[in-house]
């Protein structure tokens, strides 16, 4: 298994392996088109900020990837890298998309009147960076992911950087046991996160942070 930095060369393959990371996690599908779930969670990563993607190859076939960002500040926010896609896309008149925007602006009408939180963007220069990781079924306990925070931990030191922060769901507990033994800790809130169904339930946010 070869764990490295992304290449321009890699771009096919890791968009290819975008549509089958997460398999089987609350994360795996959001709103059901692969093209503008990519344009928020991938694509800005390997356009404005390769030098903070990593991928994991085995064989010849990739099998994870890393996608962080420096200086959150510096990065299009999620919101609004959501709100390009989707007029890019129309991924809201889309009929595999439709429940999903449904239960969106449901959850979120929800959450005003009863005065609960929702799911938003973080910003706290304690924690500048963020990252998001993603592992293939294939990949999953090989060390891949293990190896891709080592380098991405390497280049946040590197730059003198005082924190890293990362949003998952609160039921996503594989992923959330990873990260605190990768030295994150629960930061905040658990939000409900809008339109995303896990099992049929409602998920919420969590949002987690790491000093160095």
């Amino acid at each position: 298994m070869d764990v490295r930095p992304f290449q321009e060369t890699d771009r096919a393959a890791l968009r290819e392996l975008f549509g089958r990371a997460g398999a089987d996690s609350p994360t795996e599908s959001l709103w059901g088109h692969l093209d503008s779930e990519a344009a928020v969670y991938l694509d800005p990563y390997m356009d404005l900020e390769p030098e903070s993607l990593f991928v994991a190859e085995d064989d010849g076939q990739l099998i994870g990837y890393l996608a962080g960002c420096v200086n959150t500040r510096a990065f299009p926010s999620e919101s609004e890298r959501m709100e390009q896609a989707f007029r890019r896309y129309r991924s809201i008149f889309l009929s595999r998309s439709a429940l999903f925007f449904a239960r969106a602006t449901f959850d979120t009408m929800a959450a005003k009147i009863r005065r609960t939180p929702a799911a938003e963007d973080f910003t706290d220069q304690r924690w500048p960076a963020h990252l998001h990781i993603n592992i293939a079924p294939a990949g999953r306990g090989t060390g891949a992911a293990d190896a891709m925070m080592d380098l991405w931990f390497t280049r946040l030191r590197a730059i003198d950087s005082p924190g890293c922060h990362l949003q998952t769901l609160v039921e996503n507990t594989r992923a959330v046991k990873f990260f605190e033994r990768m030295g994150f800790r629960a930061h905040g809130p658990e939000p409900l996160v809008p339109g995303v169904r896990y099992q049929g339930q409602k998920v919420r946010q969590r949002t987690m942070v790491r000093e160095f």
